[in-house]
């Protein structure tokens, strides 16, 4: 027997001011047309005033608990992927385990920008699979919003705000890729290509700083890499795109999720796309698409889904778990 990372319970929480593509019109030199043409995106949605990271995270955080008919003191540890953290420090996940209550256990965020929710779905099952912990509730989030150049009409019309979080339980299989539960992962990252994607500011550089992207060096990147990781984690137990019930993608740009979907032989009626409503929520977009897609009745007990990602860094990776 072998011990298996399966999902238990998946929830979402979306802020509740939606921006169209017509609000840039009056600020920018943009149209709705040229953001859908370029992006797919339609709509997104920004946080409130006074609204931070952890509220998200804490409102997905509770209708994942829901979902899994748990407390918060049947888990071992939160893991937070976000670049958003409320503060400096502490870490954001240490305020949504206190915001839930719970007294037991650890909590700690990763930071892997657009690739968090990947790296933390690995580090969970590692905790898990090493007896670390045996329930891990793993969760992106994040308020891009606040990192926006408003002025730079390249950046500004592509993210969003939002959070999903997941729970993942150690439970027993046959050690075969039949088995429900993460299968394998593949994660990368390579530091030359940090001028890509990043922010121009930081603690140590004592300003916040706006986002900046070359845009089409990252598509050509992304495209590349993400069906790279994808292949290379479906390899690791014997897998291939053939086998796929779904494709959950990062959602940064129609374009890119649908390149890489050829690449992978996979048709877009199994792929889960919801870049349309939510823009490029970064960390938070896998696991919004992941409780969005199970809401519509997409994803089913039993489907094997890949999930990939690539962000700053630059990070990309891919995890293979069957739902």
């Amino acid at each position: 027997m072998t011990t298996r990372a399966v999902v238990k319970g998946i929830g979402h929480y979306l802020p509740e001011r939606i921006v169209p593509n017509s609000e840039f019109e009056a600020k920018l030199d943009t149209s709705d047309e040229w953001i859908k043409a370029r992006s797919g995106i339609e709509r997104r949605h920004f946080v409130a005033e006074g609204q931070t990271t952890s509220d998200l995270a804490t409102r997905a955080a509770r209708a994942a608990l829901a979902d899994a008919g748990m407390q918060a003191d049947d888990l071992d540890a939160i893991i937070l992927a976000t670049s958003t953290a409320d503060l400096t420090f502490p870490a954001a996940a240490t305020m949504v385990q206190a915001n839930l209550g719970m007294t037991r256990g650890f909590a700690f965020d990763v930071q892997a920008v657009c690739a968090g929710f990947v790296f933390a779905l690995a580090n969970a099952n590692g905790m898990i699979l090493s007896g670390q912990a045996k329930r891990v509730m793993v969760i992106g989030a994040e308020t891009f919003s606040r990192l926006m150049d408003w002025s730079d009409r390249s950046t500004s019309v592509l993210f969003g705000d939002g959070a999903g979080a997941l729970i993942l339980e150690a439970q027993e299989g046959s050690g075969d890729n039949t088995d429900r539960g993460i299968l394998s992962s593949d994660l990368n990252s390579d530091g030359r290509h940090r001028d890509l994607l990043y922010v121009d500011g930081g603690v140590s550089t004592h300003s916040t700083g706006y986002l900046r992207m070359q845009g089409r060096e990252v598509f050509r990147h992304a495209v590349e890499k993400l069906a790279q990781t994808a292949h290379a984690a479906l390899d690791k137990v014997g897998l291939t795109g053939g086998d796929v019930a779904w494709i959950v993608p990062h959602q940064a740009n129609l374009r890119i999720i649908t390149a890489t979907a050829q690449r992978m032989q996979v048709p877009m009626d199994r792929v889960v796309v919801t870049v349309q409503d939510h823009g490029n929520t970064s960390a938070a977009s896998i696991p919004l698409a992941l409780s969005v897609g199970r809401d519509r009745g997409q994803i089913k007990q039993g489907d094997l889904i890949v999930t990939e990602a690539i962000g700053g860094g630059l990070a990309w990776g891919a995890v293979v778990l069957r739902w």
